[in-house]
């Protein structure tokens, strides 16, 4: 038979110790002195003493205790940075390293690690997503949080930004996975026909009802139903919906006895709900039952470092055999601050005419739509995201300054001049900062693109 063992917090030990040791040392004080006194000796002495045994005792408890602790600690930051998946995050950051002060290194150090293996965490959950922003991986933890619950979901993004695949992973990772999951988009069907396809009909129900029809709810009953496009639902079907999530029941077109459904629905549009409802397009009620639990996927201008990763994986998929295609620094570049307003479809659709266009494995600027240009605005607003980044304020300005110079070149064609007018600067001044920064004006000439040959 095991013996018992109790654990103690270190929060209830160390506490505990500091508090004995102080009581302790006044009651010793306090003999010291009673005992001085009724034999009448100098008691200075006996007290310095007796300061210095308790001061050196203290000393000695303090340093064990911190050796206990911060030496396992020193132990797994050392180890860290011998790791081969660690090292390379600390060395693109060595302020980490060569911090002075010791526990804000530690503290540091750890907040690395914690990003490394939120990363690694993403993953290994949700191999499907090419993502390692904060603001995606926001995303995936609130999707692991919802997915096991029954709530409905509703998921808000601009086109191309993920939204049926984050409704999929949503039911793959929730209890009803083994169950039905039906997709419907709610534009993809005609109006005459969308309410037929939701709810079913009879035979006869109308013209061409030849046989009973289940509809997209019963045929998800028990399991999960995705919505997509739900801003342009009908009004008049928006009554049913509704039905359906507060009573779990609906008639058939043409039925007169309710059909009871267990069905958990997740919606998605990239439309303003709060908005429609205001102009009176879209029901109050069913909006508040819908928004249970609201996810808001970022637009790709929003998580440029996933943009690297995401062409790296689109190239993958599209590369024949063994063959390498690589991205200049320039097309990489161009395309990391184009603001993509139709977002990773988009994105997805440049990168493959791109390889199509692109010759000995080099995918290079000329490549590119004429319509993926830098943004200025990107440039700034990149700006204003990276102050959480371990950079300092002269690395920061110098990489703003060299993205609005090299936007100015682009925009005028690489013609100098031109450029210095636009950036309110005389040649000179440009010129030198150019020098500085190695910026080659002759990269921002006006190529020939496959646009211009084609209009």
């Amino acid at each position: 038979m095991k013996k018992p063992v109790l654990n103690i917090s270190l929060y209830i030990i160390i506490p505990a110790i500091v508090s004995g040791l102080s009581i302790l040392s006044v009651l010793v004080t306090t003999n010291i002195i009673d005992y001085t006194k009724n034999i009448g000796i100098d008691k200075s002495y006996i007290l310095t003493g007796w300061i210095l045994f308790i001061a050196l005792t203290a000393f000695v408890c303090g340093f064990v205790v911190v050796q206990f602790i911060l030496k396992p600690v020193e132990k797994f930051v050392a180890m860290t940075k011998a790791n081969p998946v660690l090292r390379p995050i600390l060395e693109e950051n060595p302020q980490i390293i060569t911090k002075k002060d010791e526990m804000d290194h530690i503290k540091h150090v750890f907040k690395q690690v914690t990003e490394a293996l939120n990363k690694v965490d993403s993953r290994l959950l949700f191999p499907e997503f090419t993502c390692e922003s904060r603001s995606m991986r926001s995303v995936l933890n609130m999707v692991m949080k919802v997915a096991p619950t029954e709530s409905t979901v509703l998921i808000l993004g601009e086109s191309g930004t993920g939204k049926e695949l984050v409704a999929t992973s949503i039911f793959q990772h929730s209890k009803r996975k083994n169950k039905p999951f039906i997709k419907l988009n709610c534009v993809a069907i005609p109006e005459e026909l969308l309410e037929s396809e939701l709810f079913g009909h009879e035979k006869g129900a109308f013209t061409g009802a030849d046989a009973k029809k289940k509809g997209k709810f019963e045929l998800a009953d028990n399991g999960t139903i995705f919505l997509d496009e739900i801003g342009d639902m009908p009004f008049n079907l928006q009554a049913k919906l509704l039905r359906v999530l507060q009573e779990k029941e609906f008639d058939t077109v043409g039925g007169t006895t309710p059909v009871k459904v267990d069905v958990r629905v997740i919606a998605a549009t990239n439309k303003n709900l709060e908005s429609l409802v205001k102009e009176g397009t879209f029901r109050e009620d069913l909006y508040y039952r819908l928004n249970v639990f609201l996810i808001t996927l970022p637009p790709l201008r929003e998580r440029q470092e996933d943009i690297p990763l995401l062409i790296e994986d689109k190239i993958n998929q599209l590369k024949n055999g063994d063959s390498t295609i690589t991205v200049s620094d320039d097309a990489m570049k161009r395309m990391k601050y184009y603001s993509w307003p139709g977002n990773i479809r988009e994105l997805h659709n440049t990168i493959e005419r791109a390889c199509v266009l692109s010759e000995n494995g080099r995918l290079e600027v000329n490549h590119l739509p004429s319509t993926v240009d830098v943004d200025t605005i990107q440039v700034v607003k990149k700006s204003k995201s990276i102050l959480d980044e371990e950079t300092t304020l002269d690395e920061k300005l110098q990489e703003i300054e060299v993205n609005i110079i090299s936007d100015a070149l682009k925009r005028t064609e690489g013609i100098q001049v031109k450029a210095a007018e636009l950036l309110g600067i005389n040649q000179r001044s440009l010129w030198h900062r150019m020098k500085k920064y190695d910026i080659d004006a002759t990269k921002f000439k006006k190529t020939t693109t496959f646009d211009d040959k084609s209009s």
